[in-house]
């Protein structure tokens, strides 16, 4: 059995026209045995972005923690709000930096994109265990329901 199995949890993405969406189970189990069913796993993250956090519980509250933090921190230093893609390679960075211990996490990321002509583009992404970013076109899961 896989770790990032234990507490299961799967996160879906899509994209529409013109918009995206990200839903969740709401489930928080060690394996067959249900603990919680309010359990979150999507956090805003402004008003554009999600992240959904399937994987080890303990890790989806550390690292819920610690995007609020960088971002909070981004939009100080940058003085402006951080964009779908910035936000993932924000994430990809930060799992790649525990990449030799990983946290047992699948970030699924949906946002709209502001693009060039001051309009909005839908954008998911997702990575693994160590930050591998796969930019998606139109559906990404992550945990379980893989």
């Amino acid at each position: 059995m896989s770790i990032m199995e234990y507490n299961g949890g799967s996160v879906i993405a899509m994209v529409g026209k013109d918009c995206v969406a990200i839903a969740s189970d709401l489930r928080l189990g060690v394996q067959s045995l249900s603990i919680a069913s309010n359990f979150q796993k999507i956090f805003p993250i402004t008003d554009r972005i999600f992240v959904g956090l399937p994987g080890l519980a303990t890790d989806v509250t550390t690292l819920h923690e610690q995007f609020r933090y960088r971002v909070n921190m981004f939009t100080i230093k940058e003085e402006r709000e951080i964009e779908p893609e910035t936000f993932a390679a924000l994430v990809s960075s930060t799992l790649y930096e525990r990449r030799f211990g990983p946290w047992f996490i699948e970030p699924v990321i949906a946002g709209m994109q502001r693009t060039p002509s001051g309009s909005f583009a839908p954008f998911i992404a997702a990575t693994d265990l160590i930050g591998c970013l796969n930019f998606c076109k139109g559906l990404r899961c992550g945990g379980n329901c893989e």
